[in-house]
């Protein structure tokens, strides 16, 4: 069991994030990320469950870690402090963009070009993922304004959720996932597995083709993350599932009050705005990931003796 180390200052550290009040930084953030992430998905061997495609919390923004290229290495990073992609490779050489108001097309053709300066040539496949009416990056001449601000306290609640989740993941010595940035779904997640093959996926996730979600779906799991929103989720939220979903699961007992299970999503729900106006918002998170993986694994009868740390 993991428990909270102490009290947070939930309005500094959590700060408020209604998704109407960043929508369009919010949306070209998501088709940046995607650019990026795919080119990690591009050059990087493939690992289990998409693993290689995924971004990173870092002290300033998001990373793609390190991905290889021919006898080199190289990372991409978005800081959000000073507002600047940062493409560094093993050589020594080095690219910056800023990050401002531009297209979408303009941003990719940026990149790009600046991965061709350091003598690095990708080609991915250019249509979004899990985007309703995609339109590829090179050929998007929408202009989203881009607000520095928005994206520093997006990034600053990435920074809080990410280091509670690693403690949380900590209690887990069976196989888990690293806690990683899915940059399809826009949202930071940790999954824990039970070992078991899981039953075949039913696929039909909008925007990725089933194939892609059999291969993450593969292995029964218990997953929990953190989503700023978008559709009719209008507000940030914590979220919890299991697949294949055990019979009970909606119904059983969770902790804190503030969540309820979603009919429509299959999934727990934990509004953002209940954590950030908690005494101890690190407790509650815990309380929910805790609670939720415990209906998971007791209901799916899980090998919890061996899968956890004493």
């Amino acid at each position: 069991m993991v428990v909270s180390t102490g009290n947070l200052p939930s309005k500094t550290l959590f700060p408020s994030l209604p998704l109407s009040s960043w929508q369009d930084t919010y949306t070209v953030l998501h088709l940046w990320t995607q650019i990026v992430g795919k080119i990690r998905l591009a050059l990087s061997p493939k690992i289990n469950h998409w693993w290689q495609s995924t971004l990173y919390v870092t002290p300033r923004g998001l990373t793609t870690g390190t991905i290889p290229y021919q006898t080199r290495i190289f990372e991409i990073r978005f800081d959000f402090i000073n507002s600047q992609l940062h493409i560094e490779a093993s050589d020594g050489a080095i690219q910056k963009i800023n990050l401002v108001t531009r297209s979408v097309a303009e941003f990719y053709h940026a990149v790009m070009a600046a991965l061709k300066a350091i003598d690095i040539e990708v080609s991915i496949w250019t249509i979004p993922q899990e985007i309703v009416d995609p339109i590829p990056f090179d050929r998007d001449d929408r202009y989203f304004a881009y607000d520095p601000e928005s994206a520093r306290r997006f990034w600053q609640v990435l920074v809080q959720v990410d280091r509670i989740m690693t403690m949380f993941r900590a209690d887990f010595i069976g196989k888990s996932s690293p806690v990683h940035f899915f940059w399809g779904s826009f949202d930071l997640a940790v999954t824990r597995f039970s070992g078991r093959a899981a039953p075949q996926h039913p696929g039909g996730v909008p925007g990725m083709a089933d194939w892609v979600t059999r291969e993450a779906y593969s292995h029964e799991v218990s997953s929990c993350g953190f989503w700023a929103g978008g559709g009719e989720v209008t507000d940030p939220i914590f979220y919890a599932y299991a697949y294949p979903e055990p019979d009970g699961f909606s119904t059983y007992p969770i902790q804190p009050t503030e969540a309820f299970y979603h009919t429509q999503m299959h999934e727990f729900i934990l509004p953002y705005e209940a954590v950030r106006q908690a005494t101890d918002p690190e407790a509650m998170l815990l309380k929910f990931l805790q609670s939720t993986y415990e209906a998971a694994t007791s209901l799916g009868k899980w090998d919890r003796a061996t899968l956890e740390r004493d």
